[in-house]
């Protein structure tokens, strides 16, 4: 069973490092004629204009999606709704993660900085609780790359996909993942890569549908989880990578993995982590 697009959660700093996690999130909700809840956190008593916020219908006209002078009306027609919220606090993370307990989205896009920016995520005691209760798929979108999804058409370049496997957490979880994507996204060519590190004939099996312009290659290596998975991104130049976490410790907590943080630090693309 693959993985619901319906309700999809982007918090945004406003910043201009953040507008490809941004496009990601709103193209994919705008596919799934779904919720996009867009999530601001200020210092206590900063005020912000809904102004400030990305401008989805802005977006939606640059992509052709929406024609010039499109009205809220216009993007209700599409199927999307959009909710921009405002929270005030010293810090960020509880407040995002609190909000993701609360309204259980199907799917947090987040725009990371890699090397050193998920550090006040993975170090705040008072948001481990509510994380470890969190059952979401977070796709993250380092700021340094351009992801699968242009900014600036709204096109979407998804062709090759990586899902590094285990016998866990169970890996089909991430394959089904990927396969949903993929039809979200109205792929018609692309290539499924399952990596196992470890000995031959040890790796799971996983099933990936077949259809036409749909391939599925299986390699096996043996070395450092980690290097191999990054080594075989860059080689094949993949666009996203997909891997399977513990669900009963959410998001925050697979970050805190020793595979998912040092892939997520490293990564040339995005990475969708999906709780089993």
């Amino acid at each position: 069973m693959g993985i619901s697009f319906d309700q999809i959660f982007h918090p945004t700093d406003f910043s201009e490092g953040n507008q490809s996690a941004m496009a990601h999130a709103l193209r994919l909700a705008q596919l799934a004629k779904g919720e996009f809840s867009l999530l601001h956190v200020t210092e206590p008593n900063e005020d912000v204009h809904w102004g400030a916020f990305p401008p989805v219908r802005k977006l939606l006209q640059q992509w052709g999606v929406l024609k010039e002078g499109a009205t809220h009306e216009d993007v209700s027609e599409l199927g999307l709704k959009v909710k921009k919220v405002v929270r005030s606090g010293k810090k960020a993370a509880p407040i995002i993660i609190k909000f993701v307990a609360e309204h259980e989205p199907d799917l947090n896009v987040l725009s990371t900085h890699q090397r050193k920016g998920m550090s006040r995520w993975v170090s705040d005691p008072n948001a481990e609780p509510i994380a470890r209760n969190s059952h979401v798929a977070t796709l993250f979108v380092p700021r340094q790359v351009n992801g699968f999804v242009s900014r600036e058409t709204g096109n979407i370049h998804l062709k090759r996909i990586l899902i590094p496997t285990c016998q866990s957490p169970n890996a089909q979880v991430a394959v089904n993942a990927a396969v949903s994507l993929a039809e979200l996204c109205g792929i018609t060519e692309v290539q499924f890569t399952t990596l196992h590190i470890g000995q031959e004939g040890d790796q799971p099996a996983v099933e990936i549908p077949g259809r036409k312009g749909w391939t599925h290659e299986s390699l096996v290596q043996q070395g450092d989880v980690v290097e191999h998975i990054l080594s075989c991104s860059e080689e094949q130049d993949m666009d996203l990578i997909v891997m399977a976490t513990e669900g009963q410790r959410g998001f925050l907590d697979a970050l805190r993995g020793s595979t998912t943080m040092q892939v997520l630090k490293q990564a040339k693309c995005p990475l969708l982590t999906v709780p089993r």
